[in-house]
């Protein structure tokens, strides 16, 4: 090993220090006791997994809308299907009841032939109308992922689905907006602007971290003065940084003023569009039963215009008016009872009550 001489005094001999070869272990740890930023931090990290956390109920909402509206569509074009299948049936019997009567002389041949396009008209609405519902199975099929070839039976009639959630919204609360979820959204948006700030001030802030470190020397010295045991405080004080500090809190009073700003526009914008849609879904329901009586009085009406043509007392042009008026009623019915659940649909949406 090396050796140093120390002399103290002229008259002294000169004392030799001999450094021998060392080998040592060494562990230390430390711990963040003081750090504004670091509490910050997690205080935001936080308010962003709650932001993550709401942007993914939002997509889930808007899935689940865009597949219950392909539900209604399905619903109703069955509906529209159920009524023009039991037209045609009473449609076929009057028109075979006339093809008889034509047969034995007792009616005009044209008769008959009027019938029969009215017949061939119903044929034709049938497959527009079945090719329709399929098409609204493969779009339910593509929101709930299925196979193109997967089959689908819905046991629910439209009827049923306007019955009970008709009744529940004409009992429904006021809108609440703390439920909705874009403005969660934003109001979440609003506390990580206010976390920069503390984040932009905390950086003023000194940190302290506390350490401690054992060393075990293997090979020692003979001059050794190292401790085994040093516990010990590291304080940083943050003092010059050239203004640096000072304008980046500035910005964060500033996106925190627009976020606010936003906020409020979001806020008054929803509290108008759940208006409006509260007032669509007001009128559509005047209609809804409006039509609903409609129907009653199209399907009174062609009942009557069967019995009297097969009295002889209305023509077949006579009937044939009437019966399309009825398919109009009930075309224009369930129209509007679709819309209906739409925006009954659209209302509950924006209530989050999906």
């Amino acid at each position: 090993g090396a050796e140093a001489s120390i002399q103290l005094s002229p008259m002294a001999p000169p004392a030799v220090i001999e450094f021998n070869p060392t080998s040592n272990f060494k562990a230390s740890v430390s711990q963040l006791i003081f750090s504004g930023s670091y509490y910050v931090g997690i205080e935001m990290s936080r308010l962003a997994k709650s932001i993550t956390e709401q942007t993914y109920q939002k997509d889930e909402v808007n899935v689940k809308e865009q597949t219950i509206q392909a539900y209604y569509i399905i619903l109703s074009s069955e509906r529209i299907l159920n009524t023009i299948k039991e037209n045609k049936k009473n449609a076929q019997l009057i028109f075979e009841k006339t093809t008889n009567l034509v047969n034995a002389g007792i009616v005009e041949s044209t008769e008959a032939k009027k019938l029969s396009i009215m017949v061939g008209s119903i044929d034709n609405a049938i497959k527009s109308t079945e090719r329709q519902i399929e098409m609204g199975y493969n779009l339910l099929r593509l929101q709930l992922g299925l196979e193109s070839n997967q089959i689908i039976s819905l046991t629910s009639n439209i009827d049923d689905i306007a019955q009970k959630y008709i009744v529940q919204l004409l009992a429904a609360s006021t809108f609440n907006i703390q439920n909705n979820i874009d403005y969660k959204l934003i109001s979440l948006q609003k506390d990580i602007a206010e976390q920069q700030i503390r984040l932009r001030k905390s950086n003023y802030l000194p940190s302290l971290v506390g350490y401690y470190s054992f060393t075990e020397k293997i090979k020692k010295p003979v001059f050794d003065m190292t401790p085994k045991h040093v516990l010990g405080l590291t304080l940083s004080i943050p003092i010059f940084s050239s203004g640096l500090r000072y304008s980046q809190l500035g910005q964060a009073k500033i996106d925190l003023s627009t976020i606010e700003n936003t906020g409020k526009l979001v806020a008054q914008q929803l509290t108008l569009q759940e208006s409006q849609m509260r007032y669509n879904y007001n009128n559509l329901f005047d209609q809804w039963l409006m039509q609903k009586e409609n129907v009653s009085i199209a399907k009174e009406v062609l009942d009557n215009m069967n019995f009297k043509f097969q009295q002889g007392v209305v023509s077949s042009l006579e009937l044939t008016s009437a019966n399309n008026n009825y398919l109009t009623a009930e075309l224009n019915y369930t129209g509007v009872l679709l819309q209906l659940l739409n925006a009954e649909l659209s209302l509950r949406k924006i209530n989050n009550k999906l």
